[in-house]
């Protein structure tokens, strides 16, 4: 049967013809693959280490997991990459494998050069770039037949950190802690979790699988070439996004429209620099220091895509999405983006609808989804009617280990950096009222409403009535001076949002 034209000259409603005939591997390219993966593993797994020292030390080869495309099932045809990640027993930390990972790497360089004979295939290392970094991999060429193509081979040394692995339970939240305080640049022990990565595509709908193919079709064959020297995104980065499009745009579905799915991207990927896409399914908020890591990571400058495996692997950092942008908008003009109905598009909004805890003083909490690229006054409006307020709506919350800032209705949850679950309070005040925050011992601040000519006393009172300590028990200071009770607010220059610290006497 003759062949697709290119993907741009594809109709829309052609794309899943494209896939299946352009872009699934073919059975004679999976029977080379496949031998050459079984005797490059058979020769890391039993015969690389035997017999050798490293390190001073005998190594066992704990286990070998297959990454990359290859792993994860989604090969292209005409393309091949295999990650092989070797799991040693000479890295029982990840300071360890940042520290012997080099020699290790060399160590194998040479016995792969020894051995190439044994594994019946012609193997080229490919030589490193220059560079003071410590290599991260060994990368090589299989050649399984004079006129066959050669397949591209990684292999990385790593620390087993999941040990156990299970792909449809959570890691120890103390592997994570580790990972974070080990210091290590972004991403380095990524390897640790390939089985995670490889687990969070492969598990997904073969339709979904398809769509990948179709998006790292575009990346390799219209985006790579046209920007060969520029720092372009990886490809996991546009596999993470395509999935969180078809999660946003089809509900999970595995019954969509693949030229609805590809337009989806393609639109996505214009509004690149409102991207903030993360995933709770191996890490959360509930370890402190996770928490404050994955929160930071959220705050920086877009697009953020944190890796599901890995908080401090943010594939969005540092690369010219500006010039993906370009070409997705190019990609949207040609034949294989029109669609007779354009309405009939996914809805994917850049990040998502970010959980909102509203608490109030003396009424029950309610939480509310909100788009965090809405703007502050629509939320406002939700509470008003919840609530039937009818003076002015004060909202604020507070960071841990932060101070307590209020949140301005023109502006939004994105602005403040505020991707993830978040508590506000409301308070609802009538001028010539303001508001002041009260900061207790432990770090916590609450708003409460005063007017300036009220003395100490009055705001004293509130707090006792909100559940604070006895008007008698508390001290409070503002700019490091005791507030004498009968000393009016306005006297003390204490303005509207203002932090005044409370201690107990």
């Amino acid at each position: 049967m003759e062949l697709l034209g290119t993907l741009y000259d594809t109709p829309a409603d052609r794309l899943s013809a494209f896939v299946e005939e352009r872009l699934q591997p073919e059975g004679d390219w999976k029977e080379e693959v496949k031998d050459a993966w079984q005797r490059i593993e058979r020769f890391f797994r039993e015969q690389c280490f035997r017999d050798e020292l490293v390190l001073d030390q005998e190594v066992r080869v704990l286990k070998v997991v297959k990454g990359g495309s290859s792993g994860k099932g989604t090969t292209l045809n005409y393309r091949s990459d295999v990650d092989l990640v070797l799991f040693l027993s000479c890295f029982p930390s990840f300071q360890d494998q940042a520290e012997h990972r080099g020699s290790v790497i060399s160590f194998i360089e040479k016995r792969l050069t020894e051995c190439s004979r044994s594994l019946a295939y012609s193997i080229t290392v490919i030589p490193r770039k220059e560079t003071t970094r410590v290599p991260r991999s060994l990368s090589f060429e299989v050649q399984p037949t004079r006129d066959s193509e050669a397949i591209g081979v990684d292999v990385l040394p790593a620390y087993d950190a999941l040990r156990h692995f299970c792909p449809d339970s959570k890691p120890s939240p103390e592997i994570y802690e580790d990972l974070i305080t080990s210091g290590a640049p972004p991403g380095e022990f990524s390897p640790s979790f390939t089985e995670l990565q490889r687990h969070f595509v492969k598990s997904r709908p073969v339709k979904l699988k398809n769509l990948l193919r179709l998006v790292k079709y575009w990346y390799l064959k219209h985006l790579k070439p046209k920007y060969q020297n520029a720092a372009l995104p990886p490809k996991y980065a546009l596999e993470l996004l395509t999935i969180y499009t078809w999660e946003i745009g089809t509900d999970k579905s595995d019954n969509f429209n693949l030229d609805e799915g590809f337009r989806a991207v393609m639109e996505l990927l214009i509004e690149y620099e409102n991207i903030c896409i993360y995933w709770t399914k191996y890490y959360d908020f509930q370890n402190e220091t996770v928490r404050i890591y994955i929160k930071q990571q959220l705050k920086e400058c877009r697009p953020v895509i944190l890796d599901p495996a890995d908080p401090t692997n943010n594939l969005g950092s540092k690369k010219r999405w500006d010039l993906v942008a370009r070409e997705a908008v190019r990609c949207l003009r040609q034949a294989c983006c029109r669609t007779e109905d354009s309405s009939q598009g996914w809805n994917v909004q850049p990040a998502r609808d970010v959980q909102v805890t509203v608490k109030k003083t003396g009424e029950e909490a309610w939480t509310l989804s909100v788009n965090p690229y809405s703007p502050i006054w629509k939320m406002k409006a939700e509470i008003r009617r919840t609530w039937g307020f009818s003076g002015q709506q004060r909202l604020s919350f507070q960071e841990p280990g932060g101070e307590r800032r209020l949140l301005g209705s023109q502006q939004t949850l994105a602005y403040y950096g505020i991707f993830s679950k978040v508590s506000i309070r409301v308070l609802e005040t009538f001028p010539p009222e303001i508001q002041v925050f009260v900061k207790d011992s432990g770090g916590q601040s609450k708003p409460y409403a005063v007017y300036p000519e009220d003395f100490i006393y009055v705001l004293k009172e509130k707090i006792e009535e909100a559940g604070g300590p006895y008007v008698e028990d508390q001290i409070l200071t503002f700019q490091n001076r005791v507030l004498w009770n009968y000393h009016r607010l306005s006297d003390l220059q204490i303005k509207d949002c203002d932090t005044i610290i409370l201690t107990r006497s």
